[in-house]
């Protein structure tokens, strides 16, 4: 199992409305991560900058690379854009965080 992590950037007045996308998110996208051996999956939010942090497992046989190719996850970029910083495709922009500590 492998501990992965990254930021995002929320944009400014959508603090509760990031919230309630993601309290209702959709059930066929949650299928799509486990299926792609993606679990445990949080994002926490920095309230002074708006940064989301997230943090995920993958299976050591995950295919989370191929996340971006399928058609709900496109979908839900397409839905999310509105409230965060995208890239051109839409797609979050996410920068890798390096794990620096950690203890079970």
């Amino acid at each position: 199992m492998q501990r992965n992590a990254f930021k995002m950037q929320l944009k400014p007045g959508y603090e509760a409305e990031y919230k309630k996308r993601h309290d209702e998110i959709w059930p066929e996208l949650a299928e799509e991560l486990g299926k792609a051996g993606v679990s445990d999956y949080s994002i926490f939010l920095d309230e002074e900058t708006l940064t989301l942090f997230a943090m995920q497992k993958l299976a050591d046989d995950n295919t989370a690379d191929e996340l971006p190719e399928t058609a709900i996850v496109k979908k839900w970029w397409a839905y999310m854009a509105d409230i965060m910083d995208t890239n051109p495709d839409n797609s979050p922009v996410c920068i890798p965080l390096q794990e620096v500590f950690h203890q079970d």
